[in-house]
């Protein structure tokens, strides 16, 4: 039986995210450049949203770029800026022809206004789809989106809104994920440990799948693999076994 057989197709995530990570060590073993890692991991990644939009996964939350990423030699900084734009110039058709909306969460005003203007174009053009919503976390951290929330919040307390009033449920209307759903599933590819500052938040109940698997070597397998593993969870949320069977 395939991989892709194995699969409950009544039990699918509805929201998975990832941390693509390993395009420096990848492209390293191979003798090659940083970048060159970078742009194999494109093709990775528009197999990943083949396979999500297949499987018809609501919600696919990649995380492309970090506030940390700043930080990066300009070289590469430069050279991922231009990737996200040739990688919208050349997918933005493909994306229209199979439903797929696209949205982001980040920073964006920190970016390079053709990145900005391109990234903001596809938006609009893809914002009447109905199948995935694939959502790129572009100049994102967590800790940046709940310090803005934090900001909005106090805002709004200013303007008359009761302190007593905020819970965790209207907290999420600030965030920049309100409306979205949070992952159910969260991979991380290339052996790390950790989430890097990623939907700190939303992820207070995902299930987390980590891979020795490099991003560029991650496909439609690979994916099969997580979402195999994530059906094998119970998923309690706090409550017994028990209280999971009387239901």
């Amino acid at each position: 039986m395939s991989l892709s057989e194995q699969i409950n197709k009544n039990s699918l995530p509805e929201h998975i995210a990832i941390i693509m990570d390993g395009n420096g060590r990848w492209a390293r073993q191979r003798g090659k450049d940083r970048i060159f890692g970078h742009h194999q991991g494109v093709k990775a990644l528009r197999e990943v949203i083949e396979a999500s939009a297949e499987l018809q996964i609501g919600y696919l939350t990649v995380y492309a770029f970090s506030t940390e990423n700043w930080g990066r030699p300009d070289e590469e900084v430069s050279a991922l800026m231009g990737i996200m734009v040739e990688s919208l110039n050349n997918e933005t058709s493909t994306l229209l022809k199979n439903n797929i909306k696209l949205s982001a969460i980040g920073d964006t005003d920190r970016l390079a206004t053709d990145v900005r203007d391109r990234l903001m174009e596809t938006i609009n053009l893809t914002s009447e789809a109905t199948g995935l919503n694939l959502i790129v976390a572009m100049s994102y951290s967590s800790r940046w989106e709940i310090t803005e929330a934090a900001k909005k919040m106090a805002y709004d307390i200013n303007s008359g809104l009761d302190p007593e009033s905020i819970t965790e449920f209207n907290f999420c209307n600030y965030l920049a994920t309100a409306g979205i759903p949070d992952p159910e599933l969260m991979i991380r590819t290339s052996g790390e440990l950790r989430i890097s500052n990623f939907l700190l938040w939303q992820m207070a109940y995902t299930e987390l799948y980590f891979t020795d698997t490099l991003w560029p070597d991650f496909g439609k397998q690979e994916l099969y693999k997580a979402i195999i593993d994530f059906q094998k969870r119970e998923r309690r949320f706090g409550k017994t076994s028990e209280q999971l069977l009387d239901k």
